[in-house]
């Protein structure tokens, strides 16, 4: 299988990435265009035109605000924002993936949280009802300490 793609950076910043544990860039797979991966990526950009993005962006957006408010009031809480499509709960230290990851799918959902953000990007196309799943579970999760 040959790439269709490369990644172009500075020396500088290529110096930096490579200087974690591996000593080399671990995200290739990430920038390699492969025919899969470009097929996918023109059936997606189709569905985007097809289906009014901007619209679904909206209706998640206005999901996220509703969904996640309640989280302003645990007290581990720093802040709650939400831009578009992206939710994001900061805690104020950085959890615990051990103790989240099984909190989270015992709510039938799946989060992979960075240091403090707990966040979501969910898929244009989620329903109202999932969307309103996914950001209940994340509240229980977070009011329940297990993070």
């Amino acid at each position: 299988q040959m790439t269709l793609a490369a990644t172009l950076t500075t020396t500088k910043i290529a110096e930096i990435i490579s200087a974690g544990e591996a000593g080399c860039f671990m995200h290739g797979p990430t920038f390699m265009a492969n025919p899969l991966a470009c097929a996918v990526a023109n059936e997606s950009l189709a569905l985007l035109i097809e289906n009014n993005w901007q619209d679904q962006v909206a209706r998640l957006e206005k999901g996220l605000i509703e969904g996640l408010e309640s989280a302003k009031t645990i007290s581990a809480v720093e802040s709650v924002r939400v831009l578009g499509a992206i939710g994001v709960i900061e805690m104020k230290a950085p959890v615990d993936m051990k103790k989240i990851q099984p909190a989270c799918i015992e709510q039938g959902i799946w989060l992979r949280p960075f240091g403090k953000l707990v966040y979501i990007m969910p898929a244009y196309i989620m329903t109202d009802k999932q969307l309103a799943t996914l950001t209940a579970g994340m509240i229980k999760v977070l009011k329940s300490g297990s993070f």
